[in-house]
């Protein structure tokens, strides 16, 4: 059975956890890509950051939005307007909206359980740790692409 080191992207982008979302802006767009794990000193994963997480800070909130991976600040809609929101947002450090509970895999793991993680999680991206360490990434479309090279 195939594995993750076999399918992952090894040259993964990321962002360091004293990053501000400014950076990751920027990364997001100069790379088309929307999401990016975040790393400590050790290149360990800390958290994950999403165009999703982006979404959830600049959207109108009337109340607190507490839930199990995200604290949003608090907007009360009509005080604070979209351009100082995303104003604000720009100069925030990534932490503050980035999941810290982040789903992951060994880099040993086989390819049928991330084909399942990212199916029932419905997740685009799996960061592939080793040892503690970050060392790639897996996307739905590089389990598909792998998965059936040999079969089309």
């Amino acid at each position: 059975m195939m594995q993750a080191h076999e399918v992952m992207i090894s040259q993964v982008y990321k962002v360091k956890r004293t990053d501000t979302i400014r950076s990751v802006i920027k990364q997001f767009i100069e790379k088309r890509i929307s999401g990016l794990p975040v790393v400590n000193e050790r290149n360990e994963i800390v958290g994950y950051v999403s165009d999703g997480d982006i979404m959830r800070y600049i959207g109108k909130h009337n109340d607190r939005i507490i839930d199990s991976f995200y604290w949003v600040t608090v907007i009360n809609g009509d005080d604070v307007d979209f351009e100082k929101r995303l104003r604000e947002l720009l100069d925030l450090n990534v932490m503050s909206i980035a999941s810290k509970r982040v789903i992951k895999v060994s880099w040993d793991e086989e390819i049928e359980t991330i084909a399942s993680i990212l199916g029932k999680k419905q997740i685009k991206k799996l960061p592939v740790e080793r040892d503690g360490v970050l060392v790639g990434i897996i996307s739905r479309g590089d389990v598909i692409r792998h998965s059936f090279k040999t079969i089309v």
